[in-house]
C-alpha cells in the first residue's frame, strides 16, 4: 500500500496565529479579473509574517504560506481592497469542499448573467432608434427626436447605475490604490459617452440646441457586452473547476457503519463522521468511503484511483484499501484508519487546487502591457481635453459651448479609440483558429496559455497503463505442461465465460480469437481473493493467480515462477496444468510518436505506477532509457518529479490518462509546463489537463507542439499589429483631425484594426490546413 502511504497532507497547517512555518487558507468574495487577483495577493504579501500567497479566481481562495501569521490582519488587509474574506476551517468532508466550489460558481455565473440580460435589453431599445438616425437613414421631426432622447437618457442611466456598478467598484478599488485596469477603461468610457451625452440633451431640452451628436447607446452597449463576456467567463471557470468537483464526487458521502465483525445490521452515517477506528461494511459494487485496513473479507478492489492500473488488486485480511477504491465481488468489512475528512480524496484534490491555483513562470504579455497602457491612455485623454480648452480660449475663434464640446468629443474620442479592442483579440482569434485546426485532428485545446507553453517543452513525460499502453489486458502467452495450448484455452475459457473480471474477459476473448470453444462446467464458483473453480467430467478445475498457488502450497515449476506479467494458472485435480499470461498492450504509434519527440530534442520519460521489471520492458519497447523510467510512483511522487524538473528549468508535458495523474497534470500546466490527458481517460484527469489528445493517435503530441509554435508566432504578430494601430491611432484623435463625430470614426477605425488580426488569423488558418509535418525535427525557434 506504499501508494496510499506517498500521498501525504503537506504544509495544511490552518492557524490564526502561527509560531512556526504554517499556511492559513481564505474564502474571498468579489473577485472577477485577473486584476483583482492582483490585488488580494499584493495586499496579503504586504501583511507582516507573509512568505507568500497564491489566489485562485476559480474557486474564490486563497492559500497564504509564512510564519507568525495573523489571520486577522489578512482579512483586514483584503477587506481594505474592498474584497470580503474569511478563514476557511482547517479541515472540510469532500462534500462541504464540493458544495462551497458549486455555490460560489453559481453565484458569481448568476450575478454577471443577471447584468448581462438587464443590459442588453436597456441597450436594444436606444439603439434601435439611434442607429438609423446616426446612419442619417430617416429624420425624426423634433418632438419625436426629443422623446427619443429622454428615452435613452432614462434608460443609460438605469445601465449606468445597474449594470456599470461592477466596473465602478472595480475601478474605484483600483483608483484607491493609485493603480488601474481593464474596468478603469470601460468605466470612463462608458461614463464619458454617457455624461457628454447627458449634457447636450439637457442643453437641447432648454433650447440651446448644440447641433452635437450623443453616445447613450455607446455607453450603455458597451456596458452590457463587457458583461455578457464576463458571464461566459463565469460559465468556462465552472467548467475548469469540475475536475475538482468530480474527483470529490468520487467520495461517497454515506457509509454503513456495524458495531463488531459479526453484526447482522449496520446505520448509515456521513462519511464526514467517520472515526478512526470505526468498522464500515463494504458491500459488493460500493466505494469506500474512507482509507482503512480489511478486518473481514476478501474482494478484488479497483484502486485505479491512486495506481492508475486497470486491473482490480485481489485483497484480504490486514490489506490497506484507499477511499473512492471500488469494491468489485466481495463483502468486506473495513477498520477506518482516517477520519472521514482527510481521506486520500480529500489529498488528491487539495494537491490538484494548490497546482490549478499557483502561478505559471510565464506572465501574459496583454496584462503587462494593460498595466501601462491604461493609465498612459488616461493620462493622454486627459491632456487632449487640457490642450483642446487652452487652444480654444487662447484662440478665441469659437464660443465657450463650442471650445468644451470639442475639448470633451477629442477626449471621448481617445478614449474609444485607444479601448484595447484589438488588443483582446490578438490572442483569442490566432486561438480559434489553432484550436480549430487542432479539433480536426482530434485534439483539444483550452485556453492560449496551455498553447504558448506548448510551443516551448523541453520534456514529456508518459504514464504507462492506459497512456503508451492500451489498458486493457490481452493474453500474450500459455506455458503448457498438460495437454495442449487448445484444451489449456478451452478448459480456461469455460470457466472464465461466468466471470466479469478483466483478466476472464481476457481469456474469452482470446477463445473466441482462436475460435475454441469454451469447455463445459458444473458448478462454477467464484472466491473473491482466490479466483474460479469448477467440476467438468469428473475433474476439479481452478483457475488462480499464481500468489494463491504458492500459498496453497501447489508445486510450480520454475518456468511458471520466473515469468514476467500476470499469471493466471490452471488447476485440475490439484496439479498445475499450465499458465496463461497476460500483458497490457503499446498502443501502435508508441515507439514512432517517443521518437519524434527525441528527434525534436524533446527529453521523454516514462512514469508509471507498476512495478520496475514491467515498467522498463514497456520503456524498451517505445526506446526510453531506463535511466529516464520512474516506477512505482504516486500521484504524490508524479507532481514531485513535475516539480523538480521545472525547478531545474525545463519546461515539462505530462501525459495521462488516469485520476492518480490528475495531480500531475494539473502540477505541470503551473509550472510553464501543459497537462495533456488521453481522450479516453477519467473525466477528471481530461479536465485537469490543459490539452486532451486522441487515444488512437499518440503522434497528435507532436502535433500539438507544432500547432502550438504556429499559432504563437501569430498572436506575437497580432499584438504586435495592435500597438502600431494604438500608437497611429491616439495621436490623430488627441490632434482632433476626426473632428465632431471622432468617436464614431474611432469605432469604425477600431473595427479596421479588429478585420487586420482576424485576416492574421486567417493566414493561420491557411498555413495550419496545408500542413502536413507532425513535428519538426529541430528545436524551437520561437
Amino acid at each position: 500500500m506504499s501508494e496510499v502511504k506517498g500521498i501525504e497532507s503537506k504544509s495544511s497547517t490552518h492557524v490564526v496565529c502561527s509560531t512556526g512555518k504554517g499556511s492559513i487558507e481564505f474564502s474571498v468574495a468579489g473577485m472577477h479579473c485577473a486584476g483583482c487577483i492582483g490585488q488580494v495577493e499584493g495586499a496579503i504579501k504586504s501583511v507582516s509574517g507573509v512568505a507568500s500567497a497564491s489566489v485562485d479566481l476559480t474557486s474564490g481562495t486563497a492559500h497564504v504560506q509564512g510564519a507568525d501569521m495573523n489571520s486577522a490582519s489578512i482579512i483586514k488587509a483584503i477587506s481594505d481592497q474592498g474584497f470580503s474574506a474569511t478563514q476557511i476551517a482547517t479541515k472540510r468532508s469532500v462534500s462541504e469542499q464540493r458544495s462551497e466550489l458549486e455555490q460560489k460558481q453559481r453565484r458569481d455565473a448568476l450575478a454577471w448573467k443577471r447584468r448581462a440580460l438587464f443590459g442588453i435589453l436597456l441597450w436594444l431599445p436606444i439603439s434601435i432608434f439611434h442607429m438609423p438616425m446616426d446612419l442619417g437613414l430617416v429624420t425624426y421631426s423634433h418632438s419625436f427626436h426629443i422623446a427619443i432622447m429622454w428615452m435613452s437618457a432614462i434608460l443609460a442611466t438605469i445601465s449606468q447605475a445597474y449594470v456599470g456598478w461592477a466596473f465602478y467598484a472595480s475601478a474605484g478599488k483600483a483608483a484607491s490604490k493609485f493603480t488601474t485596469n481593464m474596468d478603469t477603461l470601460i468605466a470612463l468610457g462608458s461614463t464619458v459617452a454617457w455624461g457628454f451625452s447627458l449634457i447636450v440633451f439637457v442643453a437641447e431640452t432648454f433650447g440651446l440646441r448644440p447641433g452635437l451628436p450623443v453616445y447613450f447607446e455607446a455607453g450603455a452597449g458597451l456596458l452590457a457586452l463587457v458583461s455578457l463576456g464576463h458571464w461566459l467567463e463565469a460559465r468556462t471557470m465552472a467548467s475548469a473547476s469540475s475536475a475538482l468537483r468530480e474527483l470529490l464526487g468520487l467520495q461517497p458521502e454515506k457509509a454503513q457503519r456495524v458495531e463488531a465483525l459479526d453484526a447482522q445490521q449496520s446505520v448509515e452515517i456521513d462519511s464526514a463522521e467517520v472515526r478512526p477506528g470505526d468498522l464500515l461494511l463494504i458491500q459488493p459494487g460500493d466505494r469506500i468511503a474512507v482509507d482503512g485496513e480489511i478486518v473481514s473479507g476478501e474482494s478484488a478492489i479497483d484502486e485505479s484511483i491512486v495506481t492508475g492500473e486497470s486491473l482490480p488488486v485481489e485483497k484480504g485480511l490486514g490489506a490497506n484499501v484507499v477511499a473512492g477504491s471500488l469494491n468489485t465481488t466481495g463483502r468486506l468489512i473495513i477498520s477506518a484508519t482516517t477520519d472521514g475528512r482527510d481521506t486520500t480524496i480529500a489529498r488528491i484534490a487539495e494537491m490538484v487546487r494548490r497546482a490549478q491555483s499557483s502561478k505559471a513562470q510565464i506572465a501574459r504579455l496583454a496584462d503587462r502591457v494593460c498595466a501601462i497602457f491604461v493609465p498612459a491612455v488616461i493620462a493622454v485623454a486627459g491632456l487632449t481635453i487640457v490642450g483642446w480648452l487652452v487652444y480654444g480660449f487662447n484662440t478665441g475663434q469659437s464660443t465657450n459651448w463650442q471650445i468644451w464640446a470639442s475639448a470633451l468629443i477629442n477626449g471621448t474620442t481617445v478614449l474609444v479609440i485607444s479601448c484595447p479592442c484589438a488588443l483582446g483579440l490578438a490572442t483569442p482569434t490566432a486561438i480559434m483558429v489553432g484550436a480549430g485546426a487542432a479539433s480536426k485532428r482530434g485534439i483539444l485545446i483550452k485556453s492560449a496559455a496551455s498553447l504558448e507553453r506548448a510551443a516551448n517543452l523541453d520534456a514529456v513525460l508518459f504514464d504507462k497503463t492506459g497512456t503508451l499502453t492500451i489498458g486493457r489486458p490481452k493474453v500474450s502467452a500459455m506455458n503448457v505442461l498438460r495437454g495442449d495450448e487448445k484444451e489449456l484455452l478451452s478448459m480456461a475459457a469455460g470457466l472464465a465465460v461466468s466471470s466479469r473480471h478483466p483478466l476472464s474477459g481476457a481469456v474469452v476473448l482470446a477463445a473466441g480469437e482462436r475460435k475454441i470453444n469454451p469447455q463445459a462446467f458444473t458448478d462454477i464458483t467464484e472466491i473473491s481473493g482466490r479466483g474460479l473453480i469448477g467440476n467438468s467430467i469428473g475433474q476439479r478445475v481452478e483457475l488462480i493467480s499464481t500468489s494463491v498457488a504458492t500459498r496453497e502450497g501447489l508445486a510450480i515449476p520454475k518456468s511458471i515462477a520466473e515469468s514476467s506479467g500476470t499469471q493466471s494458472l490452471l488447476v485440475v485435480n490439484g496439479e498445475v496444468w499450465g499458465a496463461i499470461t497476460f500483458e497490457d498492450q503499446l498502443r501502435p504509434d508508441a515507439a514512432t510518436s517517443v521518437r519524434r519527440l527525441q528527434q525534436a530534442g524533446i527529453r521523454v520519460m516514462l512514469v508509471s505506477g507498476d512495478r520496475q521489471s514491467v515498467s522498463e520492458r514497456i520503456a524498451i519497447q517505445v526506446g526510453i532509457p531506463s535511466s529516464d523510467v520512474r516506477s512505482e510512483a504516486t500521484p504524490t511522487s508524479k507532481g514531485e518529479l513535475v516539480r523538480e524538473l521545472s525547478r531545474q528549468g525545463m519546461r515539462v508535458a505530462m501525459v495521462g490518462d488516469g485520476i492518480n495523474d490528475a495531480a500531475a497534470l494539473a502540477e505541470a500546466g503551473a509550472n510553464a509546463g501543459v497537462g495533456i490527458a488521453i481522450g479516453t481517460g477519467t473525466n477528471i484527469a481530461i479536465e485537469s489537463a490543459d490539452i486532451v489528445i486522441p487515444a488512437q493517435r499518440l503522434a497528435a503530441i507532436g502535433e500539438t507542439i507544432q500547432l502550438s509554435r504556429a499559432t504563437l508566432r501569430t498572436i506575437k504578430q497580432n499584438l504586435t499589429m495592435s500597438f502600431v494601430y494604438n500608437i497611429a491611432a491616439i495621436p490623430a484623435a488627441a490632434f482632433g483631425l476626426l473632428g465632431n463625430f471622432g468617436p464614431m470614426i474611432a469605432a469604425a477605425a477600431m473595427a479596421l484594426s479588429d478585420v487586420s488580426v482576424i485576416g492574421n488569423a486567417l493566414w493561420l488558418k491557411a498555413y495550419l490546413a496545408k500542413t502536413k509535418d507532425v513535428l519538426p525535427s529541430q528545436r524551437r525557434t520561437s
